[in-house]
């Protein structure tokens, strides 16, 4: 099994910048855009962000159009309405929009199966023969495949074609199950999608969205590559002072666009003329609604319209329905949210990755367009499905981003379901009682403890299959729950209080049998090795996760994505944790019981079992001996 750390956690802010907006207890939302700016710019001083780019856009043109703060805080230049910003994964939209276009031009089809088209791209799917990754797979993430590692994210694809990048390490492209039922991020499936574009329209990816997109468009600024200095801005650690270095990732087409506040507010009135721009249809309105509505996951083939479309998906904010995509990169962070029905969106871009910063900005902006806006009718609530009783008990996590999560998702991802007064109740280790009220077909709307209750279904009762029994949720991001037996609860709740008695006790009795033994008549030598063995185990495993906390604290790509000392370090504390709980093991059985005291006895022997569980479990998910370098 392998493990890779996870470093691509901008999308996952932003994601969190949605949903911690609620939250917010202000009471007036901003009543002109001199209100909002003054809101936006204290914002900014509070969490030490250097500056932003914003446009606030209806159908018929630009409301406001903007930069704040400071675009480089070395040389005091200001941001403004020219500044290009990072935009992240809001770029993966161009992919869906080119695939889109050969589509409509008869060159190829969203069911064609990828090996198909370009089989000379590695990946792996033991169930191609009868369902095989399609072209429709790589936009709406439900090939199964992992996301990018340290690695592949800490590649600088600079001087790189985009075949040579997707030969760079391909074994995140392995399909971890059927093709079209789950989503699950993942870099590498757009960055596949614009090789095919590559390949049909013969020409780079990036020149042919110049061409078919971003001159029609009006983005007359918007580059996949790095542009001269005084128009981009610098990128920031969360101190607002220390920079991030510029690199291209290493797929391009995925995350690499730097656009203005000019470009992306032609970009989102694009989308609210669904498709035209300056007085001519760019794409046709047909295919923009197609980006908006997910297809392949099972919640979407029973009728669930909410979810990841084609580089596009819903997200729901105090009753209002928004589409878009945001994105997020060391250093940076975007949003891109539209309401088609309202004729109203928005976007953001801030130079930190300062998660706070963003769903303060974000949650401002939103009061502010939907200010006398009347909210989406609420559907009333249904009677709960026939069969629902049967989808009680307990889920875990199914479809994963990063596989190397799993071992951590198993443990804290437990839900609990069950049906009472007719509503949906989940509990998790976030949240106890979310209530879900049926709508119907088996689908369910979100009512939220704060905010309104949302307007349309997110959660779905997936109908059983051969893999077993699910419920699939789109609020946010898109989770596949699975159920499992209630013995495997038990069992697993069982072992982690095992484990945590054992580490805390370990770190409670330490002192005790240190001092103990700087006293002669307490030594006993053949205990020794039985009380540090242990306590040099419990050690290694608090420094591990010191250490990565250290690690990814600051410059966390260049760290673990290459050989550094860090990232050696953690390989090396990693296999300390393993070797102390076999040394204890070790320890244990080499003792003779004569020499030893029962009671320290039966506590080693309860303690090193709890560690060699813990060590083998680690050792499984490939966490002992992690090598964030090279997977």
């Amino acid at each position: 099994m392998k493990f890779s750390v996870p470093l691509l956690l901008g999308s996952l802010l932003v994601s969190a910048c949605f949903a911690q907006g609620k939250k917010d207890d202000a009471p007036n939302a901003p009543q002109s855009i001199a209100e909002l700016r003054q809101k936006l710019e204290k914002i900014l001083a509070d969490t030490h962000t250097p500056g932003m780019s914003v446009a606030i856009v209806h159908s018929d043109g630009p409301e406001w159009v903007a930069g704040l703060g400071k675009s480089d805080v070395a040389s005091d230049r200001a941001a403004s309405d020219e500044t290009l910003f990072r935009i992240g994964s809001a770029s993966k939209a161009f992919v869906s929009l080119a695939i889109l276009k050969l589509v409509n031009e008869g060159k190829l089809s969203l069911q064609d199966p990828v090996r198909k088209l370009v089989p000379e791209i590695w990946f792996e799917n033991r169930w191609e023969a009868t369902d095989p990754v399609r072209v429709v797979d790589l936009l709406e993430h439900t090939t199964g495949w992992d996301d990018m590692s340290a690695h592949d994210a800490a590649k600088d694809s600079t001087g790189m074609t985009l075949r040579q990048c997707l030969d760079y390490d391909h074994r995140s492209r392995v399909s971890r199950w059927r093709p079209g039922t789950r989503m699950s991020y993942s870099n590498s499936g757009p960055a596949v999608a614009a090789y095919i574009v590559e390949k049909i329209a013969g020409e780079r990816f990036e020149d042919y969205v110049t061409q078919n997109f971003f001159q029609p468009i009006g983005m007359s600024t918007a580059t996949y590559f790095r542009p001269p200095s005084p128009r981009l801005t610098t990128l920031y650690r969360e101190d607002g002072r220390t920079p991030v270095p510029y690199w291209n990732i290493l797929f391009r087409p995925t995350g690499s666009i730097n656009a203005s506040a000019r470009d992306m507010a032609a970009y989102l009135q694009f989308y609210l003329n669904r498709g035209a721009s300056g007085g001519k249809q760019v794409m046709p309105a047909a295919s923009i609604d197609r980006m908006e509505l997910p297809t392949r996951t099972w919640a979407a083939q029973q009728g669930l319209k909410t979810g990841y479309g084609l580089s596009n998906f819903s997200s729901i904010d105090d009753g209002f329905v928004y589409h878009g995509h945001d994105g997020g990169m060391e250093g940076g962070l975007t949003e891109i949210w539209y309401m088609p029905e309202y004729g109203v969106g928005y976007f953001y871009s801030i130079n930190t990755g300062n998660g706070s910063a963003c769903w303060q900005i974000g949650d401002a902006i939103r009061k502010y367009i939907t200010r006398g806006l009347a909210k989406p009718a609420v559907p009333a609530a249904a009677p709960l499905p026939a069969n629902a009783p049967e989808y009680a008990g307990w889920y875990e996590v199914d479809a994963v981003r990063n596989a190397n999560s799993e071992f951590i998702n198993r443990l804290v991802g437990i839900t609990w379901v069950r049906f009472e007064g007719g509503r949906m109740l989940l509990s998790d280790l976030g949240e106890r009682d979310q209530v879900f009220v049926p709508v119907s077909g088996g689908q369910f709307r979100f009512v939220p403890k704060w905010g309104s209750p949302e307007p349309v279904a997110t959660v779905i009762l997936v109908a059983p299959n051969a893999d077993g029994r699910f419920t699939q949720m789109t609020s946010g991001a898109e989770v596949t729950l699975k159920r499992i037996p209630a013995w495997l609860v038990f069992i697993e709740a069982v072992l982690v209080a095992w484990f945590l008695l054992a580490f805390v006790s370990i770190l409670f009795y330490a002192p005790f049998w240190i001092l103990g033994g700087l006293i002669e008549k307490r030594r006993r030598p053949a205990e020794r090795a039985m009380r540090l063995w242990p306590l040099i185990a419990v050690l290694s495993l608090l420094a591990f996760v010191a250490f990565f906390v250290l690690t990814v604290s600051n410059d966390p790509l260049a760290r673990l994505g290459n050989m550094t000392v860090w990232s050696v370090s953690l390989f090396l504390i990693s296999l300390a944790y393993g070797a102390a709980s076999l040394a204890s093991a070790v320890a244990l059985w080499r003792a003779r019981k004569r020499e030893t005291r029962r009671s320290v006895r039966w506590y080693s022997i309860a303690v090193t079992a709890a560690l060699l569980i813990a060590a083998a479990y680690l050792a499984y998910w490939g966490v002992i001996g992690i090598r964030t370098w090279s997977n």
